[in-house]
């Protein structure tokens, strides 16, 4: 797995040999955002 950024060198030859290319999206959003936040509260017992 090859996480990439905006100042990854030479992105065009990374995703050429990516077997998935995916996005950021409001659903990876949304879910990062709910792990987030179950995470949270268990650290804090709720």
């Amino acid at each position: 797995m090859t996480y990439c950024h905006s100042r990854t060198r030479d992105l065009s030859s990374v995703v050429r040999e990516a077997d998935i290319v995916g996005g950021v999206g409001p659903m990876t959003i949304a879910t990062l955002l709910e792990q987030t936040v179950d995470a949270a509260a268990r650290q804090l017992g709720v």
